[in-house]
């Protein structure tokens, strides 16, 4: 595959609400440091903003992220800020609330009440009078309604476009679907980690995008994907050799063929990483090479 002819718009589109994105996104909270929330050296800041600039060249018109997304010297919103605005007319911003950090960076979970406070530092830090996305990602609590009903209010008084949710399962996705309309399920999902196929197939059903983090490092979670070989199955490198591709791509396409209402949204900080990550959106793989892969789990 020669990732420097490949855009995101290989891997198609789909709608979140009213706003149209590629399948292929890019997630943001790599820029900041090694994991997003790595409290060492911080990336270099005029590279992160040649990563985000060039993702949109590439075709890339979703973006995640969250206000949490920070390490020392470095916010992912702010660098989104100022890579990228005034944004493209077809850019989708997509964030998050619930977690929150204090300046130390130690975590806390955010009452329904606090919500409001989590939304409007999204809108300082990136620029916007109103989000398009909110994605609720849920904590610890079994019931995510009061939650939920506290964006769905900031969502009538124009704050937020749109609502998702995010580590639920079906149970409290539909119950947040009797508060207000869902557009997006953000869970954890790849080729070892197989827990939400479940409401998978029940956002396909739906016509509800389903959203997968830590698509490509597995096991590995924040670490993100090794830089070799010797962890991936040999299942995985077989078919990325017969494609002339990496493991990385190979997950990443995997990904898209659960159906059309599967997106990606890989992070990196790396500028040639990042070409190949969006290179994945070509890349297709045959149903007995999907099944083969799937059987992994």
């Amino acid at each position: 595959m020669d990732a420097n002819t490949m855009t995101a718009a290989a891997a198609g589109t789909w709608k979140l609400g009213d706003l149209t994105v590629s399948r292929l996104g890019f997630g943001a909270m790599r820029l900041t440091g090694t994991a997003g929330f790595d409290l060492g050296r911080p990336r270099d800041r005029r590279n992160s903003i040649s990563v985000l600039r060039r993702a949109v060249e590439l075709g890339v018109n979703h973006i995640d992220t969250a206000a949490f997304y920070f390490s020392p010297l470095r916010s992912a919103n702010e660098l989104i800020n100022s890579a990228l605005n005034p944004y493209p007319e077809d850019l989708v911003i997509v964030t998050k609330v619930g977690p929150g950090r204090d300046p130390s960076g130690d975590w806390f979970a955010a009452t329904p009440e606090q919500l409001r406070g989590q939304v409007e530092e999204n809108l300082r830090q990136l620029g916007r009078d109103h989000l398009d996305v909110v994605n609720l990602r849920r904590m610890r609590q079994e019931s995510i309604a009061e939650h939920f009903g506290a964006l769905a209010e900031l969502r009538e008084a124009g704050l937020i476009r749109h609502l998702g949710v995010s580590n639920v399962n079906l149970a409290q996705l539909a119950e947040a679907q009797a508060i207000a309309p869902v557009v997006c399920v953000q869970n954890r999902f790849n080729v070892e980690v197989r827990e939400h196929d479940e409401v998978l197939r029940a956002c396909g059903e739906q016509g509800i995008a389903f959203v997968p983090y830590f698509a490509i490092s597995g096991e590995r979670r924040e670490g993100g994907a090794a830089t070799d070989s010797s962890h991936e199955s040999e299942e995985v490198l077989r078919v990325a050799e017969a494609h002339g591709a990496s493991a990385a791509q190979v997950k990443l396409a995997w990904t898209l063929h659960q159906g059309p209402h599967v997106l990606a949204i890989p992070g990196t900080g790396d500028l040639a990483h990042l070409q190949e990550n969006v290179a994945a959106a070509a890349l297709r793989l045959s149903p007995e090479e999907v099944d083969r892969i799937g059987a992994l789990a």
